[in-house]
């Protein structure tokens, strides 16, 4: 489901997909880089 949720995200730039994405990630205690590098990303945009 992560995987699947983080492709969608990549293709359409859905957040609801990001936010699925995220979730599971948490859920399982696991990030991916490529999940670190955007959310480095928007905290350094706020």
């Amino acid at each position: 489901m992560r995987d699947f949720s983080w492709k969608v995200f990549a293709m359409t730039g859905d957040v609801e997909s990001y936010l699925l994405y995220t979730e599971t990630c948490n859920s399982s205690g696991q990030e991916s880089d490529t999940a670190r590098e955007v959310n480095e990303d928007e905290e350094a945009e706020a």
